[in-house]
This record gives C-alpha cells, sequence and structure tokens, in this order.
C-alpha cells in the first residue's frame, strides 16, 4: 500500500480531496467535488405548496408536512457521495492515511456515512471550515498532523 496521505476538506456543498506523498512534497488535488443544491435556500429545495391528505380521521382534510429538513437531507446526499469517494480510494490503495476537515455539523453527517474500513484509515480530524482556503494556509493549519 502506498504511503500516501489524503487529506479531505469539505461541507455541505463543496469538497476537495487532496493528497501528499511524503515530506516536502507539498498538496497535490485528487477531486473535486461540488453538490450546489446544498446552497440552495429552504424553500427552493421544496415545492410552493404541501401535498393534501384526504383521507384519514378527524376533519378529513390536512396538508403532508415534510419530516426531514429539505437542507440537511441534501447535506446527507453530498457526505454519501463524498464517502463513496473515499471509499473508492481505500478499496483502490489510493492512500494509507485520512485526514478529515469539514464544517459543524457537516463533519458529523459525514462520520455518519463512512464505513468502518475508510474510518480506521482517519488518523485526524479537524472541525473546521477550511474549503476557501488557500493550500499555503492549508498547509499552515496541517502541520500539527503531517509534514508538508
Amino acid at each position: 500500500m502506498s504511503k500516501t496521505t489524503w487529506i479531505l476538506v469539505a461541507n455541505s456543498s463543496h469538497a476537495r480531496i487532496l493528497c501528499n506523498v511524503g515530506p516536502k512534497k507539498g498538496l497535490k488535488l485528487v477531486k473535486e467535488l461540488e453538490h450546489p443544491e446544498s446552497r440552495e435556500k429552504r424553500l427552493d429545495l421544496v415545492s410552493d405548496r404541501p401535498g393534501q391528505n384526504s383521507g384519514g380521521a378527524g376533519n378529513g382534510r390536512g396538508a403532508f408536512i415534510s419530516q426531514t429538513d429539505p437542507s440537511k437531507h441534501e447535506a446527507e446526499n453530498f457526505a454519501a457521495e463524498v464517502a463513496k469517494e473515499l471509499e473508492h480510494g481505500r478499496v483502490t490503495q489510493g492512500y494509507a492515511r485520512l485526514i478529515l476537515v469539514a464544517s459543524n455539523p457537516f463533519i458529523g453527517v459525514l462520520n455518519n456515512r463512512l464505513g468502518g474500513h475508510v474510518k480506521a484509515m482517519v488518523s485526524d480530524t479537524i472541525e473546521k471550515d477550511y474549503t476557501r482556503a488557500s493550500d499555503k494556509d492549508l498547509s499552515r493549519h496541517l502541520e500539527h498532523c503531517i509534514y508538508l
């Protein structure tokens, strides 16, 4: 297996997977993922009106109310997509170590989607949104857990 470290930098709408192959080698982009639906306003994610319910007990009329927050649902969809990429990297032996850098609460949503084998490869977790950080700034934030 390679000595490559993957670094996932993510929030609920954008993710970058970067790699480092050793000291003084810097960061290289492996893949970038976008999920624009997570940036949509809540009202744009649901239909104009709730569905109608004409059956059941009571006065016979009512409306279906969404059980799940649409933005949370989109974050879960994106977390599943990111987890799939990380699993694919693990299976193809693309990395030996994984560092997760993700915003709160997306880090929790992502952790719920990661399989046990991927979780076992996580060496560090940083609960920050560095998706807009330059590679130089990101390197500075990661210097405590990786030699860049």
